[in-house]
């Protein structure tokens, strides 16, 4: 049996079990989407949204990149912003990375990656390079990277923040509310790091007037 042929009993296995403990599961998920909260997570298999949050099929609303990503560029995360904000109507917006991301720890090397991941992990040496003092400051290599990992969510709620799609929902529905989050590969225990309520005042230069 090849490893994918695995994936498909054990599916197969999943549905069973979960039509014999509720007749109707999939019948109710089939017409009916109404998640109160968005996930931007970190791609690295380690980290499932729903197993980590306890939440169910129907219940969070995800979207997963490398090392968990806001980029005003990417047409994907904002598609899905859009989508979760303006339709599905979720009151939260979660970014959550989690210490020892592999996508963090490249982007503080000054290995070439080619072209591709070094477009991506340029994002990450912004960070680096707007909070440096403190960086620098650590002497701990597995502190200051878990530092980092800290302030790139942190860097990444504040890029929500400045998205038309929030500051319109703010102003006209006071939600949703930011918030950042670093999960423990370690010990499974989720960190908040920041929180951002629905109208926050963020610079000026970034607050539209005419939404």
């Amino acid at each position: 049996m090849h490893s994918y042929e695995k994936l498909l009993l054990e599916n197969k296995a999943w549905a069973s079990e979960q039509v014999a403990d509720d007749p109707q599961y999939f019948e109710r998920l089939a017409h009916l989407q109404k998640p109160e909260f968005l996930w931007i997570g970190c791609s690295d298999s380690r980290v499932p949204a729903d197993k980590i949050t306890g939440t169910q099929p129907g219940e969070i609303f995800v979207h997963r990149n490398v090392a968990n990503l806001v980029v005003n560029t990417d047409v994907n995360l904002l598609a899905v912003l859009d989508y979760a904000v303006t339709h599905l109507k979720v009151r939260h917006v979660i970014v959550c990375g989690h210490y020892g991301c592999g996508g963090v720890k490249a982007a503080a090397t000054k290995t070439d990656f080619k072209p591709v991941l070094n477009m991506w992990l340029r994002n990450i040496k912004d960070v680096i390079r707007h909070h440096r003092d403190e960086l620098d400051a650590i002497a701990d290599e597995e502190q200051r990277s878990d530092r980092l990992v800290e302030l790139n969510v942190i860097e990444q709620v504040y890029n929500l923040a400045k998205t038309t799609i929030i500051q319109r929902c703010w102003q006209k529905e006071q939600r949703p509310h930011l918030h950042g989050w670093v999960y423990g590969l370690k010990d499974g225990i989720i960190k908040p790091v920041f929180e951002m309520n629905a109208g926050t005042h963020i610079d000026e230069i970034y607050e539209y007037d005419n939404l």
